[in-house]
């Protein structure tokens, strides 16, 4: 199944309450229920004015419903071709 990367301008969002990601990551848990199993959220990183998400889907357009329906901005989407760690260095 391939992994995205998610790209979210959220200005401030490095500054968010714990209960405001609280809410999000709620709201995201929600859409992703009703969308079925086939999407699964994996992670996300929270910068200053940016939250980048790892999911995993069918295909991109499956991510971009779940930003719609969440009223999550998705200002990138890209497909993980491979994956890299200091162990590729061995």
């Amino acid at each position: 199944m391939p992994k995205f990367v998610i790209e979210r301008d959220i200005p401030g969002a490095g500054s968010l309450t714990g209960e405001q990601l609280q809410g999000i990551s709620q709201t995201s848990c929600n859409v992703l229920k009703t969308l079925g199993p086939e999407i699964q959220w994996v992670e996300s990183y929270v910068t200053d004015d940016k939250i980048y998400c790892v999911y995993i889907a069918p295909t991109e357009e499956l991510i971009l419903q779940h930003a719609i329906e969440g009223g999550f901005p998705a200002n990138s989407v890209r497909q993980i071709r491979r994956m890299i760690d200091p162990t590729t260095a061995e």
